[in-house]
């Protein structure tokens, strides 16, 4: 019977995704032939917090797998917080109160400044103590893209959170696309079609347009155009940076597919995904799956009034807990100098 209700709700997923498929590519402008794909920046010497950046701000996405050690939460955050904001990007977490267990690792320093959560797909926004003072026009937004969700309690879809810190317009998007290499046009349609609809209902076009929009979450981009066993290769002899170029993601991007205008930093870290759970070995089961980069942050300024400089990103491999490696990025704002005065005291 749960096999017919299966087979019943995909092909009742695939007409609907047709006819929304259709809708979006109506009133999405924003993808046209002329494009400039992912631009990858280069990681500049270490942030030391010196107050020569206006913002700074510390990324993590993992899918946990449905599990929640507090250790590994702990060693998330960090024990050296030395960044303004933390924004943190979880999906197939688990029904455990992950934003009581997050904001008592943070007490010491933080505190919780938004959260967005649709099921297994949360985002969390922490700021210094007191940091509420310099918050405005916090909104928060979802959007469900279809999967199983009604049956295994995990969606697929995007949370976002829409904040003004210190005078700064930023979207910070969690997201859980489709699996499976095959998938690609659909993680293509999904991102094109929450892009669109995250906050739409309230789209105010006399508003200040976001200044910095960040995408984290497990994308589910594969690899492409080579089997696993030459890919682990590469990899165990640390060139995994030749296999950038079989990457889903990177390759949509360069077709004007997706993200186009973003940045991302090299991908100079092993793919994160899919490990045995409490290891650092790639996938043994029978499906000996093609490692990936399922899990990305990416950012797009859109602003001549503001710089960024990307000062980390890295996957936090002594992490085991799940079959995904966490990534964190570590990313820093400088307004113009004629623009500065619009920062908030």
């Amino acid at each position: 019977m749960e096999g017919l209700c299966v087979k019943l709700f995909e092909a009742s997923r695939k007409y609907k995704m047709k006819r929304r498929k259709a809708a979006v590519m109506e009133t999405v402008d924003s993808f046209e032939a002329s494009h400039e794909g992912i631009k990858t920046v280069d990681i500049q010497k270490r942030c030391e917090f010196s107050g020569n950046s206006d913002l700074c701000i510390y990324f993590v996405t993992w899918n946990m797998n449905g599990k929640v050690p507090c250790e590994d939460i702990a060693k998330l955050v960090g024990e050296d917080r030395k960044y303004d904001l933390l924004v943190m990007g979880l999906q197939e977490a688990p029904r455990n109160n992950i934003s009581k267990l997050l904001k008592n690792t943070l007490a010491d320093t933080h505190m919780l400044l938004g959260k967005s959560v649709m099921q297994s797909i949360q985002l969390y926004v922490f700021g210094p103590k007191d940091s509420d003072q310099f918050t405005r026009e916090l909104k928060v937004d979802k959007h469900e893209v279809g999967g199983l969700g009604w049956l295994i309690r995990r969606k697929k879809g995007a949370v976002a959170i829409r904040i003004s810190y210190k005078g700064i317009q930023m979207v910070f998007i969690s997201c859980h696309l489709s699996a499976h290499a095959r998938n690609v046009e659909e993680r293509n349609f999904q991102f094109k079609h929450i892009s669109n609809s995250l906050f739409s209902k309230n789209r105010n076009p006399y508003r200040e347009a976001a200044q910095l929009t960040v995408w984290l979450g497990d994308l589910n981009y594969r690899l492409q155009g080579i089997n696993s066993y030459p890919a682990r290769d590469l990899i165990h002899g640390n060139l995994h940076e030749m296999l950038t170029s079989k990457d889903q993601l990177l390759q949509e991007a360069e077709r004007g597919e997706i993200f186009n205008g973003y940045c991302e930093g090299a991908l100079a870290f092993k793919p994160t995904y899919k490990y045995d759970i409490g290891s650092s070995s790639y996938d043994t089961s029978h499906k000996v799956r093609v490692p990936s980069w399922t899990d990305r942050i990416l950012f797009k300024i859109d602003s001549n009034k503001m710089n960024a400089s990307l000062h980390s990103y890295e996957a936090i491999e002594s992490i085991r807990s799940s079959d995904h490696k966490p990534v964190k990025a570590h990313l820093c704002l400088k307004l113009n100098k004629y623009s500065s005065s619009e920062i908030q005291h």
